[in-house]
């Protein structure tokens, strides 16, 4: 290729570039200094090159004036260091039980080393993040988890007791309000304690919710290891009202674990939460794609239509 041709090509991916940064801009004016709370789990966690452009989407979000507030999980890093100290988990109807000796594993490895990773790996980019967990400032007070499943043996509700699994019982987002403030992102660590000095181990969805809702944040974002949800014919349907999201739980469309989780974004959207979006996190830039695009890249949940435009 001639030097001529090369610059050519050189100023036409340019000018593309320019495009797309000028067509961003309306969805940049949306959500400056605005509140953005992301869940941040699943198979992106364990890719290294998902997770980098993650870290480098979350600096490019605080950089744009955007208030990004990550909320991780880390299930499998969990299972996997149990069995490398050989504690045997176990489990009562499909759930793990979190005993004395797990809940130590548990918040040793979300509150250490899965939360300095993902730390490491923003500042890593240019950004300053900040690490902490529920426990921090009381952040998040939480109660034992009382779980109801359905015994197959008699088909009557029983409860399961599971150990020191909690759930958010108030948030003080103090802390947070406090590090956004400033040019820190937080990375919190779904961890928070009871009222009698207990450390529970919280679902990230739901960590990530109860904290959006406190919060009144502008967006709600669910990384997942799924497109979204899915209409009968197995299409992406990429924006749901709360009534619609409703009637596809009772005709059935939505089911089985999707079910509590799309229960879940009713409610923090009830709760004052703008949207809740459930996002591919396998798709590299979903982030910026959802927030600074009008492709969107999951379904949107909000109380009405008309919040996938700018």
């Amino acid at each position: 290729m001639s030097k001529r041709l090369a610059n050519e090509s050189e100023a036409a991916t340019a000018h593309n570039q320019a495009r797309i940064l000028s067509e961003a801009l309306p969805y940049m004016q949306r959500y400056d200094r605005q509140t953005v709370v992301i869940k941040y789990g699943g198979h992106a966690m364990g890719d290294s090159a998902l997770a980098e452009s993650f870290a480098r989407d979350i600096v490019l979000l605080k950089q744009s004036g955007v208030n990004p507030i990550v909320v991780h999980g880390g299930g499998p890093q969990i299972g996997a260091m149990l069995e490398r100290l050989k504690i045997k988990s176990e489990f009562m109807h499909g759930l793990r039980v979190t005993d004395e000796a797990t809940v130590d594993v548990v918040e040793m490895v979300l509150a250490g080393s899965i939360n300095k990773q993902i730390v490491a790996a923003i500042n890593k980019q240019g950004g300053s993040a900040c690490g902490i967990c529920g426990k921090d400032a009381s952040l998040m007070l939480a109660k034992k988890l009382e779980k109801q499943v359905v015994d197959p043996s008699s088909n009557l509700m029983q409860a399961v007791d599971l150990g020191y699994v909690g759930e958010p019982d108030k948030v003080n987002p103090h802390i947070v309000e406090v590090i956004i403030k400033s040019d820190l992102i937080p990375v919190i660590a779904p961890l928070a304690v009871s009222a009698d000095g207990r450390t529970y181990n919280i679902n990230a969805d739901t960590f990530a919710s109860a904290l959006a809702a406190a919060m009144t944040a502008k967006r709600l974002l669910l990384l997942t290891d799924v497109e979204g949800v899915l209409d009968k014919a197995g299409k992406l349907i990429q924006e749901l009202t709360l009534d619609e999201a409703r009637d596809l739980i009772e005709d059935g469309t939505i089911s089985g674990g999707m079910i509590p989780k799309i229960e879940g974004c009713v409610s923090v959207v009830e709760a004052g939460v703008e949207a809740v979006v459930i996002i591919n996190g396998k798709v590299p830039h979903a982030v910026l794609l959802e927030l600074f695009t009008g492709h969107g890249a999951g379904t949107l949940i909000a109380r009405k239509s008309g919040f996938t435009t700018a």
